[in-house]
């Protein structure tokens, strides 16, 4: 079965950017000119994803208009024969079929996921958080899972190794390596003490859940932040079926932190035709000082 739904849980505050995400959605901090929800987006579009579901909260309203057609906006492009740009807003919303829900009060990533039961159906679907950018020159993080699933039918979680003073940030995983950068997991912890954590490959922001589930969630109980932590209903599901943790291959930011969205925001623009050196030569002058 091919995977064509994806869902990317969008409702958090953005507390780590206040006072920006006062009247903003940390989705839509923009990395260089693009809003970090955009790159997301753009990931699963270039992995084949058909339809997706953004999962919002209150005060999220230009998540929708940013992937809606703006006629007033693209009106004035086309008088003024701006033809890129045109061109390029129009990409934006006839790129991909978007869906949008609300997560009516923020009780976790496991609760936001069970919003989407009703759009999922009975079907295998991606996650990809909000928080996550994975660039990949080559192959796209999620297009890598893709293939993993299609060989192995069963739910692939997205990981790479962190330092072990780090795992305290993540779900981590205990897994048997079955494959070159394929792990069979066994076991599964949200945020463990370092002296906890049964390794250091963490759970990186990238899922391909099958639709089982969306039963389990049902009777997760609430778990550390006492939020319904998807890490706890993953280690139940894999219990009862194979679960898969996929080493992928790419530079993943973590733009959810101040430190991961300023790194982001410099590699990104030195890897642009049109910035890149300039911006290179602004930066070595800038450090040589």
């Amino acid at each position: 079965m091919n995977v064509k739904k994806a869902v990317i849980p969008a409702a958090g505050l953005g507390t780590r950017f206040l006072p920006a995400t006062k009247s903003m959605p940390k989705e839509m901090l923009p990395i260089v000119d693009k809003p970090t929800l955009q790159y997301i987006v753009e990931e699963c579009v270039a992995s084949g994803i058909t339809d997706i579901l953004i999962v919002t909260g209150r005060g999220k309203n230009a998540i929708e208009d940013h992937f809606d057609k703006a006629y007033e906006l693209e009106s004035e492009l086309e008088k003024k024969g701006k033809d890129d740009l045109l061109e390029e807003s129009r990409s934006i919303w006839n790129m991909v079929t978007i869906h949008t829900v609300r997560q009516k009060e923020p009780k976790g990533l496991g609760h936001a996921i069970a919003c989407a039961k009703t759009f999922v159906g009975d079907e295998p679907f991606a996650v990809l958080l909000g928080d996550d950018i994975v660039y990949n020159e080559g192959k796209p993080c999620l297009k890598q899972m893709l293939d993993v699933f299609e060989t192995k039918q069963a739910s692939i979680l997205g990981v790479q190794t962190v330092r072990r003073e780090d795992v305290v940030k993540y779900g981590i995983v205990d897994s048997e390596n079955v494959e070159p950068r394929l792990h069979k997991v066994k076991g599964l912890i949200e945020k463990p003490r370092v002296d906890e954590a049964p390794s250091n490959l963490a759970v990186l922001g990238r899922y391909i859940i099958t639709p089982a589930i969306f039963d389990i969630l049902k009777t997760t109980k609430p778990g550390k932040g006492n939020e319904i932590q998807i890490t706890d209903a993953l280690l139940t599901l894999s219990k009862q079926e194979e679960v898969y943790a996929y080493d992928f291959e790419g530079r993943r930011y973590d733009v959810g932190d101040k430190q991961g969205f300023l790194e982001a925001t410099v590699e990104y623009a030195l890897r642009r035709e049109d910035l890149g050196p300039a911006f290179k030569a602004y930066l070595e002058k800038l450090l040589s000082k």
